[in-house]
């Protein structure tokens, strides 16, 4: 809900504030995965991306492995968005 005041009537009332709601398919699932767990601090595991394209980032110098996980580098962060592309497309 856009306003605070129907988001806060719909709560008291005991119901979803919830407007719409989105269906994903595997597919964007797993996009939606990759964008949002690539930022994080820890990176992102392995095993969800093809490992090839994981070692052409590190090649890049757009991500290191630690352990089990892709973990971007500083200008691998700067540059999120195309990793997300060369890791899922």
């Amino acid at each position: 809900m856009k306003h605070p005041s129907a988001y806060a009537a719909r709560t008291e009332a005991g119901e979803s504030p919830a407007q719409d709601g989105e269906v994903l398919d595997d597919k964007s699932r797993l996009l939606e995965r990759v964008l949002l767990e690539i930022r994080l601090r820890d990176g992102l595991p392995l095993d969800l991306v093809d490992p090839a394209r994981a070692q052409d980032v590190v090649r890049r110098e757009l991500g290191e492995l630690e352990q089990d996980r892709l973990v971007l580098t500083r200008r691998g962060r700067l540059l999120a968005d195309a990793v997300v592309r060369d890791l899922v497309d």
